[in-house]
């Protein structure tokens, strides 16, 4: 089992595909941190120093190496499905999760928290100019999200989304 985990930064990737992985008995990986580990630097510093093309083809090499692990969790970064023909390659490989997350409950889920300030797009101390940015970053996104295996809306539980997976297969 090969399991992407896609959507809008702050929709809960990275928390609920560390549960989903101990529930399924797999690897997790987080996309961004392999890029770190790889890179030694971090995904803010590689987007200033860099800029976001050079990131991005970074983050279509890991994505692929990292896809070669036969089964795992990944929690892959906002935009990660959204370039270099990953979304398909990640559909070809394995079983893509949109979550699906309203971008008002990601705004408070940041609300007095500096999460945000570490994510390059997403730099925005001003809660409505922070919902401004997620839901641009949504209307751009949405196409490729939405070729998704399943999406969930909200925030599933691991044992959801493994029996929907299994509901699917079998159906």
């Amino acid at each position: 089992m090969k399991l992407y985990l896609i959507g809008l930064p702050g929709s809960g990737k990275s928390t609920l595909g560390k549960k989903l992985a101990d529930e399924a008995a797999v690897p997790f990986i987080d996309l961004d941190q392999a890029i770190e580990q790889e890179s030694g630097k971090t995904v803010s510093s590689i987007f200033s120093e860099q800029g976001e093309e050079y990131f991005r083809s970074l983050e279509a090499v890991a994505l692929r190496q990292q896809s070669k692990i036969e089964k795992f969790v990944m929690a892959c970064g906002g935009g990660t499905p959204c370039f270099h023909g990953n979304m398909d390659f990640m559909n070809a490989s394995g079983k893509t999760i949109f979550l699906n997350v309203p971008v008002s409950e990601i705004v408070s889920r940041f609300a007095g928290t500096q999460e945000h300030q570490l994510r390059p797009l997403l730099m925005e101390s001003d809660p409505r100019k922070l919902s401004e940015k997620l839901a641009g970053l949504l209307d751009v996104r949405k196409p490729f999200y939405s070729k998704a295996d399943l999406t969930f809306t909200g925030t599933p539980s691991p044992t959801e989304i493994l029996a929907e997976l299994k509901r699917k297969s079998n159906g």
